[in-house]
């Protein structure tokens, strides 16, 4: 396949036009409205162009809107500008705008540059101090892009548009179904804080048969061993494996001398994200780090599936709220979380919502695999698009 530079088909930051009515109303697009994920526009304000035109990048509709700063270019900010109020726009600064001349589509060069290699090479050249370093206009003009006729840059583009469609579709559905808990829970218990059931109330203190605060050192990792699990595993109501670190033997014994960790035990973070929680899952063996609570419930009162829920509920957290201090790391103390006084619903109950979760669960599971197959399947049709034929 024949590979030119870039800036050979395209123009690299567009000079506006002079002669743009000052009255004329066009789209408005922040860095924060571009979708790092799928690599859309998801919303963008409309204003005056005498409102915008100092200071922001113009661009017009089929351009193609390429962060240069860190850590947004590294992430995939990157966006065809389709749709725009009376077919301009202005936006942040820290846009490049990629142009494409007549042998080009948008679509060839959008998706280009959101290959992961692309992203990587425009890493490397990136010029700045720490924090502030920019991807120079020189690397777009000089990045060298496969260049196949239109009509096959359109059949490869139309390719790589279903199997992105793919995964937004599974990506959707997970989104959708982060909500149904929390609404099984409302329908069953009603709200935790107003407690329209009038159940019975009791501090979760006095709900558990163990509290263990994790507090103290970070110890030291190691290249494998026994799973770390730190805050930021805890997410989605569930233990994300696949971002945990680990600590040997040694450190394991030395470490969890507070107590290990048990099948059913719930998780809590007291420091940012403050209340993110999880059911332990597995029996196996692992440690948890500091900024992580665990609490063990009184299985013949409390279980461990409706108190994790219950602390997550949205309507709970200003509960939560009222107990956090610090200034520059903000925490909740454990002394303050067990003492709150929450609805104790019968049993029975409560184990049916269990079940509901469970199942749930298992949905979720095959839910997340379809989402990794379709995100396998459009990084591996990007990649051969640019170093084979599809």
């Amino acid at each position: 396949m024949n590979t030119v530079p870039l800036g050979s088909v395209s123009q690299i930051n567009p000079k506006k036009p002079r002669d743009l009515d000052p009255d004329t109303l066009c789209s408005f697009v922040p860095m924060e409205y571009v979708d790092d994920h799928f690599g859309t526009i998801t919303e963008a304000a409309t204003r005056r162009v005498k409102q915008v035109e100092k200071g922001y990048t113009y661009f017009h509709d089929r351009d193609v809107l390429f962060a240069k700063i860190t850590p947004c270019m590294e992430n995939g900010k990157c966006a065809i500008a389709r749709n725009l109020v009376n077919g301009i726009g202005f936006g942040s600064t820290e846009f490049h705008v990629v142009r494409p001349k007549h042998d080009v589509t948008p679509e060839w060069i959008f998706y280009f540059l959101r290959q992961h290699s692309t992203r990587q090479e425009a890493a490397r050249h990136m010029t700045g101090t720490a924090g502030q370093q920019r991807v120079p206009t020189r690397f777009l003009q000089e990045v060298m892009i496969p260049l196949p006729p239109l009509s096959e840059q359109k059949r490869i583009a139309a390719i790589l548009a279903k199997a992105d469609r793919l995964r937004r579709l599974r990506r959707t559905a997970r989104d959708l179904s982060d909500t149904y808990l929390q609404s099984v829970f409302l329908e069953m218990f009603g709200d935790p804080v107003s407690n329209p059931m009038g159940w019975e109330r009791e501090a979760i203190k006095d709900l558990c048969d163990k509290v263990i605060d994790y507090r103290g050192r970070t110890p030291p990792y190691s290249d494998n061993g026994i799973p770390h699990i730190t805050a930021s595993c805890i997410k989605d109501s569930r233990i994300d494996w696949t971002q945990c670190k680990y600590v040997s033997e040694e450190t394991y014994a030395g470490y969890m001398t507070r107590g290990l960790p048990e099948f059913d035990d719930v998780i809590f973070t007291t420091e940012a994200p403050i209340g993110e929680t999880a059911v332990v899952n597995t029996r196996e063996r692992f440690s948890l780090a500091q900024r992580l609570l665990l609490l063990r419930t009184d299985k013949s009162r409390m279980g461990s599936h409706y108190l994790s829920t219950l602390l997550s509920q949205r309507s709970f957290f200003p509960r939560l709220k009222q107990y956090v201090t610090g200034s520059t790391v903000l925490g909740i103390r454990s002394i303050h979380l067990v003492s709150i006084r929450i609805p104790v619903p019968p049993l029975p109950l409560q184990q049916e919502f269990a079940q509901i979760v469970h199942q749930f669960e298992r949905l979720r599971a095959q839910q997340r695999e379809a989402q990794r197959h379709a995100e396998h399947l459009f990084q591996t049709l990007l990649h051969r698009a640019f170093r084979e034929e599809l």
